[in-house]
């Protein structure tokens, strides 16, 4: 009996072994919950539904092709722009703009069974995550707003702090981080957030905000909690990743952690490399900045002009 069993055993595994990874993944539902694209189409006017290759990480063609299902589409601001709230509805806007120019490719989705019905008709499913709070410029009405215009999730801070809400890089800071209140972590009226979101059916997404404001939102929220994009502190310390206690929090949350697959979040190696790649850059990053680049594509052109060594940044 024990070699009939073993026999078995080994029969099931040898089976599994021998789906390839492509057929494991044309079988599951593929869910990616961070894509930035939208961001490129304010700052560089790409248009999802061209051809891309070599310019961006994503293209419309490119993602059918990869065998993405559900995506949702990052609606990204710092609160630096003039109109944040009108700033997130242009990206919707241009979001938009492809779904209806492809709705033979593409379905933007409000509710789970309208998940389930576009991949089963071979489309992909558009949904809309808001990264950063500053977009609805603490208006409950303009968020309610945002909800209706298809965001189902979003990430309460960005790098940066909102005025209730303070995010990962602000609370690891030396100097210290303070919400409007004068300390880490939720306001009254990032309490009212949170349960706003609750009762709208939006997810709360607990990437990039601080460890304080994470424990916040597990003590306030009524539902999952997800982290859209965040990686494992244990194995890589990163300001950006979960520790082992916050991981166990979301575990008994019912929440889901998708993991970020950048370089610096699961090698430990490569943010002390970074950091001493752009410092000897600094110079020619800072001048780009002065004629109004942004930050990060300042830095992001440096990887592209020193090409022989940002690859020697990558991960092995």
């Amino acid at each position: 009996m024990k070699t009939k069993l073993i026999l078995i055993s080994i029969f099931v595994t040898l089976q599994l072994s021998a789906q390839s990874y492509q057929e494991i993944h044309e079988k599951a539902i593929f869910v990616d919950t961070h894509n930035d694209f939208l961001t490129q189409t304010m700052e560089k006017n790409f248009v999802f539904d061209t051809d891309l290759k070599g310019k961006t990480h994503s293209d419309l063609n490119r993602m059918k092709e990869g065998g993405v299902d559900v995506q949702f589409f990052s609606v990204w601001s710092d609160g630096e722009q003039v109109n944040p709230y009108k700033y997130a509805n242009r990206q919707i806007d241009s979001l938009d703009a492809v779904i209806k120019r492809n709705p033979d490719k593409i379905v933007k989705v409000a509710d789970t069974k309208e998940v389930l019905k576009t991949v089963k008709q071979n489309k992909i499913v558009a949904l809309i995550g808001l990264e950063g709070g500053h977009q609805f410029e603490n208006d409950l009405g303009k968020l309610e707003a945002l909800y209706n215009r298809g965001v189902r999730y979003i990430t309460l801070t960005w790098n940066n702090s909102t005025p209730w809400a303070t995010s990962a890089s602000d609370e690891t800071n030396p100097e210290g981080a303070k919400n409007s209140e004068g300390k880490k972590g939720l306001t009254a009226f990032g309490k009212q957030v949170v349960q706003k979101m609750n009762s709208l059916g939006m997810m709360v997404d607990i990437s990039h905000v601080g460890e304080q404001t994470f424990y916040d939102v597990i003590a306030t929220t009524s539902k999952p909690v997800i982290a859209s994009h965040s990686s494992v502190y244990t194995l890589c310390p990163h300001k950006r990743n979960l520790k082992d206690e916050q991981i166990k929090a979301i575990a008994k949350n019912g929440g889901v952690i998708q993991i970020n697959f950048n370089s610096g979040f699961i090698d430990p190696t490569v943010e002390p490399r970074e950091t001493a790649f752009l410092e000897k850059h600094k110079a020619e990053i800072d001048s780009l900045v002065k004629t109004g680049m942004f930050q990060y594509d300042a830095e992001e052109s440096m990887y592209r002009k020193y090409t022989d060594e940002s690859y020697e940044l990558r991960a092995p």
